[in-house]
């Protein structure tokens, strides 16, 4: 008893903060939900899945993923490598480029990105973007919130809601790559920003993510970089302060970033 306590004091926080779709499902898993704590573990996919509105497969691919990124945030807390690798058993992103610009009536995000396949006839990659809703708001987030455009690399093959704020989108590849091959995608995004802040947090390894933000003649009054950050703690976060340069831009640059950290950047006008 006093070793799984340890460890359900070790795996908590870890587990609550990831996105909400990943938190309920390893809830289940680890049987950390009172509800969930039901003798085997089939049982307590089928709550999560019945919980999430979503089949008991996916579900178990879901539970997977969310390991991972656990795993990946255990190993980073606990050691000084200042180069981290972290476990990936099917693609991570090599370079993640993304220009932001608020100055436009819409948001508008250009998104270049290269990845590695780290297995044989990857086909597929599984994207999300999360527009987090104001809590004093009330408003609910929709898929048709999000405008997609590939401008390269593949073929937007679905979308789905994967929790009440994030939208998953499967892009499917010109061909299956072989493992080790590299291949680049080119999005552009469109949407109303309902936080101020703009973060990358991967589900998959990512060894380089180079953001520009554009603010034009609004410039906030404070520009607050985040790196590593657990996502709970975006709304009130405390890092170093980012002076614009004349033309009211930003540029940051993160590597060897931790599946399930946050990183990029929060700003305020006040």
């Amino acid at each position: 008893m006093e070793v799984r306590r340890k460890l359900t004091d070790r795996l908590r926080p870890l587990v609550e903060s990831l996105p909400d779709d990943l938190k309920i499902a390893l809830r289940a898993a680890f049987a950390l939900d009172e509800q969930a704590r039901k003798p085997f573990y089939q049982e307590r996919v089928h709550w999560a899945a019945i919980t999430l509105d979503r089949d008991d497969r996916t579900v178990r691919r879901r539970i997977d993923e969310g390991i991972e990124q656990v795993a990946a945030m255990a190993v980073a807390a606990g050691g000084p490598d200042p180069r981290p690798r972290y476990p990936s058993r099917s693609w991570h992103t090599e370079e993640l480029r993304v220009t932001l610009a608020l100055d436009q009536p819409v948001a508008e995000a250009f998104e270049f990105r290269r990845v590695v396949a780290d297995a044989d006839e990857i086909a597929e990659l599984d994207l999300a973007l999360t527009l987090t809703a104001g809590a004093e708001s009330g408003d609910s987030v929709r898929e048709s919130d999000l405008e997609v455009d590939v401008f390269h690399g593949g073929a937007l093959a679905g979308r789905a809601m994967e929790s009440s704020d994030r939208i998953g989108l499967a892009l499917r590849l010109p061909g299956p790559l072989r493992r080790g091959e590299r291949h680049d995608i080119g999005l552009r995004f469109r949407a109303n920003m309902r936080q101020p802040h703009y973060i990358c947090v991967p589900r998959h390894p990512c060894d380089l993510f180079d953001l520009h933000v554009r603010f034009g003649d609004k410039v906030p009054a404070r520009i607050i970089l985040l790196e590593k950050a657990f996502q709970n703690d975006t709304r009130s976060p405390r890092g170093e302060e980012l002076k614009p340069d004349a033309a009211g831009e930003v540029h940051v640059r993160f590597r060897h970033l931790a599946p399930g950290f946050a990183y990029g950047i929060r700003w305020q006008n006040e």
